[in-house]
């Protein structure tokens, strides 16, 4: 990462040390207990995966507005697959999730065409799809959800990563959902750090004239973006499938789409563009998770938090400006 990267991750992580020792003395040392801490990163990770494939869209100063919709119809798409081939256990859950994945790569590359071919905002293509799916969604379930019967599921959506060692340990086992967020957020952060399309990717956030005439395949880097987001939407669909054991037209019409927005923006990425890192996401979405947690703690009206969240949503924006305007004159 290059330094303006570099210094959004460390005000981010130094905002969320600070709101940690404020939040556990507020809760008199509730707070920071083991069990609570898994407690959050459990409840954090669907909007952090859904927040990584987003900061792809936006590094691109686009934006993504179909991932609701996509995590229900890659969960619904799942679940119907899933009960329609003849396998079981670890092959039906590899198979599942292949399948889930190229959906969501699918209306990631529609989400794209309109954007890379006609240069049409990304607001209106992911708007549009975000209809689409949710509507295909309910067409494909007959507005029901969709019972998955195999067990192996629910050891996804219930299970923990090494039980019988932390079980020994006496210490909070870790959920596999907290696992894959960190697969995730590795995998993706060297995407983007480590590999030629991450560094293309920032260009052409940068300015996408001069990524073309440097030889960037601007429609290319944008379209992968997408699918990216796509894909990242599929996975949180599986878990939520995993999770309820159905692939229902409901899950991921919540408030998913603005808590993962609020993440990236929070993590330190751009919404002009060419700015952003994995890593700022997942303390983003850790902090959004720990004022949430810590304002449950502390019996906090749920409206009155929903006002909270605004307003570090636009601290976040105004912060990105200011900082902006800083370095401009500096």
């Amino acid at each position: 990462m290059n330094r303006s990267n570099w210094l959004r991750v460390a005000g981010a992580l130094g905002v969320l040390v600070v709101a940690v020792i404020i939040i556990n003395v507020a809760a008199h040392g509730n707070f920071l207990q083991p069990g609570n801490i898994v407690r959050v990163l459990r409840q954090i990770t669907y909007n952090c995966i859904l927040g990584v494939g987003e900061t792809f869209v936006i590094i691109t100063a686009g934006i993504d507005l179909s991932i609701g919709s996509l995590v229900s119809l890659t969960g619904v798409a799942m679940a119907l697959f899933a009960n329609s081939i003849h396998l079981t256990g670890v092959p039906l859950v590899a198979a599942t999730l292949l399948v889930g994945l190229a959906v969501g790569a699918l209306a990631g590359y529609v989400n794209a065409l309109p954007v890379v071919k006609l240069n049409l905002p990304s607001f209106i293509t992911t708007l549009a799809m975000l209809d689409m799916a949710l509507g295909a969604s309910y067409i494909l379930s007959h507005g029901r959800p969709i019972p998955v019967n195999d067990s192996a599921f629910g050891v996804i959506g219930f299970g923990s990563f090494l039980a019988p060692l932390t079980n020994l340990l006496h210490v909070p086992s870790i959920p596999i959902p907290v696992v894959v967020m960190v697969i995730v957020i590795a995998v993706c952060s060297v995407l983007l750090t480590r590999t030629r399309y991450g560094r293309y990717l920032l260009a052409l956030g940068g300015n996408s004239e001069a990524a073309r005439l440097a030889g960037v395949n601007v429609g290319r880097m944008t379209t992968i973006a997408f699918m990216i987001s796509g894909m990242c939407a599929a996975i949180v669909g599986f878990l939520y499938m995993s999770l309820f054991a159905s692939g229902s037209p409901q899950t991921g019409t919540g408030d998913e789409l603005l808590e993962s927005i609020a993440a990236v923006v929070v993590g330190g990425t751009s919404l002009m563009g060419g700015q952003g890192s994995i890593i700022g996401t997942f303390f983003g979405a850790l902090l959004i998770g720990l004022l949430y947690n810590a304002m449950n703690l502390l019996n906090i009206d749920p409206y009155l938090q929903k006002i909270v969240l605004g307003a570090v949503i636009l601290l976040a924006v105004v912060a990105d400006q200011l900082r902006k305007r800083f370095f401009a004159r500096a």
